[in-house]
């Protein structure tokens, strides 16, 4: 007996993106210098960018998921709407604590900030798990595959192009081999070369590899392919 095909999941790409970021960005502010200012202005560049993606996604969640699980299921997004209300407070005290250690930094500042975003990059997992659970089970009760990928096509549209880039330099290291390859092998003919060009410089020669064959493209010479 053959398994279901899987459903279409909204979350699963973008929330890989998204822990992969959180945890390079936990791991910088845990290894701060902040005696480097060059270290200091990195660390706290990828915080905000951090910073404005979790907002992205919060915003497209508001605007196009939950009001799409709410009409055929009243009541089902209820409970992560609140939790988002409480993110928006979090993204800004993050925001203004990232802006205080940049014009004063201090060791006790440092260790302030890393401790509540270690915190909101925990809370945050939760919350995707919930979402990735309870969201998808209401979403594939209501709505078909067709549909879900016509609701995927609206939320694309709204990504602008410094957006879209800062998620696929953050989603492609965080996908598998497959993943990777419907991701940018669904992409226009256009935006794939910019894409492959950038992709090249996040993966490592295996996962070049890898990409290459499934794209049906010559991987870099003197590339040894792998099984």
């Amino acid at each position: 007996m053959t398994s279901p095909a899987p459903r279409l999941d909204l979350y699963a790409h973008i929330h890989k993106a998204l822990r992969l970021f959180m945890s390079d960005t936990l791991q910088q502010l845990g290894r701060l210098d902040i005696d480097d200012p060059l270290d200091l202005a990195a660390t706290l560049g990828q915080l905000d960018a951090l910073l404005d993606a979790a907002r992205h996604h919060l915003d497209k969640e508001n605007t196009y998921v939950h009001p799409a699980i709410e009409a055929r299921r009243a009541g089902a997004s209820a409970a992560v709407e609140a939790e988002h209300d409480e993110h928006l407070d979090s993204l800004a005290a993050l925001r203004a604590e990232g802006a205080a250690l940049r014009a004063m930094p201090s060791a006790a500042a440092a260790q302030r900030l890393y401790r509540r975003f270690a915190a909101f990059v925990a809370h945050n997992f939760e919350h995707m798990g919930v979402e990735e659970s309870r969201h998808n089970q209401a979403l594939w009760a209501a709505y078909t595959d067709e549909e879900l990928m016509a609701l995927h096509g609206r939320i694309l549209a709204s990504i602008g192009p410094r957006e879209m880039s800062e998620t696929l330099r953050w989603m492609i290291p965080a996908l598998t081999p497959a993943e990777r390859a419907e991701v940018i092998g669904g992409l226009p003919p256009e935006v794939q070369a910019p894409v492959l060009a950038s992709a090249r410089a996040l993966l490592n020669d295996t996962a070049w590899a890898k990409l290459c064959r499934a794209l049906g493209q010559p991987s870099a010479p003197g590339l040894v392919a792998v099984a």
